[in-house]
């Protein structure tokens, strides 16, 4: 009897110390989206008889010009994310439901997507919304040489807010980088060279990824630990652990 209950003791003591749940959003972000139409339409009518012809055009042309504002969120860089969060060992990770192009609502206004039920299970929630993206590609003359380097930049910035699901409150917030090249030498300006774009993309998601991690430990675990050494838990409130009638 006194093992049972000490296997019963031990297990709430873990579940007392369970790290917070937390959903990670993808990056929100809006963009302009523009249309033109142009319609042409022209046709002839002619009927002809023993006694006459007759004959008829008619054109018609249509010109419009139209531009709206799409909301939704990139998806490709919150799987490092996640995973450097993971790596940490501060908080389990629950997945949300994700913003798509059917969702009615503002993609900004997180809020409401929590009340809504979009990250059922979660203690917190990380939203994350694109500041900037910014791929460059140039050609550039190595000194003392007759090469050329060709370099495909990417360079993302996002900000982040740690939100309380229940209280709304923002426990944490920052802006995280990531950024990634492929360079490659030619003997010319003109020669045509393939860039490396998806590991470019990669280094960038890797690079935001870890940038997020530490700037979570930073300001919820008292600083950050460099790799290989033990990991500071966070501040965050634990789960309660379930009160046992004796």
């Amino acid at each position: 009897m006194r093992a049972w209950i000490g296997m019963i003791g031990l297990l709430c003591a873990f579940g007392a110390s369970a790290a917070p749940k937390i959903a990670v959003t993808d990056l929100a972000y809006e963009a302009r989206v523009e249309e033109y139409i142009h319609q042409v339409s022209a046709s002839n009518n002619f009927q002809a008889s023993a006694y006459h012809a007759s004959g008829a055009s008619n054109y018609s042309e249509y010109e419009s010009r139209t531009s709206y504002i799409e909301q939704t969120e990139l998806r490709k860089f919150s799987g490092d994310i996640k995973g450097e969060i993971l790596k940490s060992h501060q908080f389990q990770l629950v997945q949300g439901t994700p913003y798509t192009a059917d969702a009615k609502g503002d993609v900004y206004d997180v809020i409401k997507r929590i009340k809504a039920g979009h990250f059922k299970g979660a203690d917190y929630v990380l939203f994350g919304t694109l500041s900037d993206i910014d791929f460059t590609q140039d050609i550039n003359a190595l000194d003392h040489t007759n090469s050329y380097s060709a370099v495909l930049g990417l360079t993302l910035v996002a900000d982040f807010s740690l939100i309380n699901t229940r209280t709304y409150e923002i426990t944490s917030a920052f802006t995280a980088m990531g950024e990634g090249q492929d360079t490659k030498l030619v003997s010319s300006r003109d020669v045509r060279v393939s860039l490396n774009r998806p590991r470019v993309v990669k280094e960038v998601s890797k690079a935001l990824g870890e940038d997020v991690a530490r700037q979570l430990a930073e300001q919820l675990g008292g600083g950050y630990q460099e790799p290989g050494q033990p990991v500071l838990r966070n501040n965050l409130p634990r789960d309660e652990a379930p009160k046992i009638l004796r």
